[in-house]
């Protein structure tokens, strides 16, 4: 599975300064949610059990045998190369120390450098990928299959639109994007299809579809009152898959110069783009400003996108719910660059937007966590990840807030891989403050910590925190989905984590990694799902497992209620997308339709037990803006 891909200390100049918040020092004092935690925690991991599991795996982490810390050539051509830490790379797991058990459970390596390209068979893996489906509590509604279906095996984003009482589906990946008329659930058709199949994926050349160095980004899709239409605003960041470098240490940014100032010098935005839309097709889109977040350019409203920009760009989808304030991730220049992971440059923070005129979206604020950027080494160097040239520091995703500030809402969580979680006020947009911070066991390799789901956090003060998986044969830490309590928001603490799921009998194996490929959570879909999301539920993409629904409704005995496990790949799956199953589920709560996302189509499921009973016509109401 292919995804995104920080010596001697030296004293670096910063350049224009973000304000640094220092983690764990709040800046005021703040009074925890109006709504206490609905049930008693009982039964859940202690305070001491997880302190251990930490100090466990951060010394597994440290006694990794490190180099002598020499600047390598990347570090002396290019000062954002982050060799803070002497190399203390991860060697292969002992194949003995990790697999099946003899209680048929499978035991997890407990360190693994990034490796995505290679098997990691073990005795007790099936010898095929598994092409069986499994299904509790759930029905198949409607099964679409194919390249018109699958714009991207590895991974794709989804909006919803409604026009003229019809609802569309965006379902896209930079290049390849369709749009699908999904109003009858069990009739969905195809409306659109944009590709750059005809000129190799290029993204520096035009074609019919596409101008040069122009793709569907990342992106929210909310109503905006003022414009009386729906707005689109669409990320444009540096690309995960790339060839210039690898993870392979020969290879990758520290001992590839010359690959890391490629990188460097690819024009394109780096920033995010704001759409109006009066239709659901691509000629229906208006342009209405065109944004970079390149701290280095004099006016972000007027950069050059045929020019090498820098930083990260505005990654993953931006949070925005239609009204003044919106927040991104984003790494606003190269000293943003304080990251292990081999093939990364930066390492992003948070900006703050004022959105109150979309065709003019205005700067407010920019945060960071201290150690993020050159030259704040000390800070860096605490981390116990330091060196490890394997972990992803710095966002994923925008934060996750559980009310938008526009309806009184004051928190807000970040998933920061690496650094762990930390809780923001964001009541004065213009002035983003740390309120607390909470480090997270180390989970190397993979991805340690991506998606925070606060759909639950009003009514039980809990947030779902977890990070996903890299490889297959489960050659990493399995990630946990935290239960996180943050009723107190200058004290959050981590009280459990959800059920690992296991396959049913009927399967001929007893955990996951038997099955092939990647196993673990992916996300939770998204904040602009249609409707208002059902109290208690979660529903998580889990790579070879399925979607697993998850009842939460008690907090303090969280089980699997439902779940659907499509055959591993189907007719046209490449054979190097067989491990990256079902990445993605996007529900629509107003009808109870979930739509699962896999390497080979898209699934339309209901669940009367856990989602309520479905519509698959025409719903009630268009959908607008998304609702809390």
């Amino acid at each position: 599975m292919t995804t995104a891909r920080p010596g001697p200390c030296r004293a670096v100049p910063t350049a224009p300064p973000s304000r640094a918040r220092t983690a764990g020092t709040p800046a005021h004092v703040h009074s925890p949610p109006p709504r206490p935690l609905g049930q008693p925690m009982r039964h859940l991991r202690t305070r001491a059990t997880l302190a251990a599991a930490v100090a466990a795996a951060t010394a597994a982490t440290l006694l990794v045998p490190g180099s002598s810390g020499a600047t390598t050539a990347a570090t002396a051509a290019d000062p954002n190369i982050p060799e803070v830490c002497a190399d203390r790379r991860p060697a292969p797991a002992d194949p003995g120390a990790y697999g099946m058990q003899l209680d048929d459970t499978f035991r997890h390596p407990a360190l693994t450098p990034v490796d995505e390209e290679h098997e990691h068979s073990f005795p007790g893996r099936n010898k095929q990928y598994d092409t069986r489906s499994y299904i509790k509590n759930m029905k198949v509604e409607a099964a679409y299959e194919g390249a018109d279906f699958t714009p991207d095996p590895f991974h794709t984003w989804q909006n919803v639109v409604d026009f003229d009482g019809r609802r569309y589906m965006f379902q896209y990946d930079r290049s390849e994007g369709r749009v699908y008329d999904i109003t009858d659930v069990k009739r969905v058709k195809v409306v659109e299809r944009m590709s750059r199949q005809d000129v190799d994926g290029d993204e520096t050349r035009a074609n019919a579809t596409w101008a040069a160095h122009d793709y569907w980004g990342a992106s929210t899709v909310q109503w905006n009152g003022k414009l009386g239409a729906y707005v689109m605003v669409q990320s444009f960041e540096s690309k995960r898959q790339i060839q210039e470098l690898t993870d392979d240490p020969a290879h990758d940014k520290y001992a590839d110069p010359e690959g890391v100032r490629k990188v460097r010098e690819k024009p394109g935005l780096k920033g995010f783009k704001v759409y109006r839309l009066d239709g659901p097709r691509k000629k229906d889109w208006k342009l209405l400003a065109t944004v970079s977040t390149d701290a280095t350019q004099k006016d972000p409203l007027r950069s050059d996108p045929g020019t090498a920009q820098q930083g990260s760009g505005s990654l993953d989808t931006p949070y925005w719910t239609g009204g003044r304030y919106m927040f991104i991730a984003t790494a606003p220049d190269d000293t943003y660059s304080r990251t292990e992971y081999p093939t990364n440059l930066h390492s992003a923070g948070y900006q703050s937007w004022d959105m109150a005129d979309p065709a003019h979206p205005r700067l407010l604020d920019t945060w960071h966590l201290p150690g993020q950027r050159t030259g704040e080494d000390a800070a860096y160097r605490k981390n116990p990840r330091c060196g490890n040239r394997t972990s992803w520091m710095g966002a994923r995703m925008p934060l996750f807030i559980p009310k938008p500030v526009e309806q009184g809402g004051r928190y807000a969580f970040a998933a920061m891989g690496g650094y762990g979680l930390t809780v923001l006020d964001i009541s004065n947009p213009a002035d983003l403050r740390t309120v607390s911070h909470l480090d997270l066991p180390p989970s190397v390799s993979g991805t340690e910590g991506d998606n925070i789901d606060v759909s639950q956090y009003e009514r039980t003060g809990i947030v779902y925190y977890s990070g996903y998986p890299l490889t297959e044969d489960c050659y990493e830490p399995y990630k946990d989905v935290y239960q996180i309590d943050a009723s107190d928001p200058e004290n959050p603490r981590v009280v459990g984590a959800l059920p690992r799921p296991t396959p049913p009998p009927s399967a001929g194996f007893t955990d996951f990694c038997q099955r092939r490929g990647s196993f673990g959570p992916k996300r939770t879909g998204s904040y602009t799902n249609p409707g208002r999301h059902t109290p208690g539920v979660l529903g998580y993409g889990f790579y070879n497992a399925g979607v697993q629904f998850f009842d939460v409704s008690d907090p303090a005995a969280p089980r699997i209620d439902a779940y659907f496990v499509p055959k591993a790949y189907g007719t046209g799956t490449p054979d190097y997308a067989y491990g990256n199953q079902t990445h993605g589920v996007y529900v629509e709560w107003d009808r109870n339709i979930a739509w699962v996302l896999t390497n080979h189509g898209i699934y339309a499921l209901s669940s009367p037990k856990v989602l309520g009973k479905p519509d698959l016509n025409r719903p009630d109401k268009p959908f607008r803006t998304s609702e809390f």
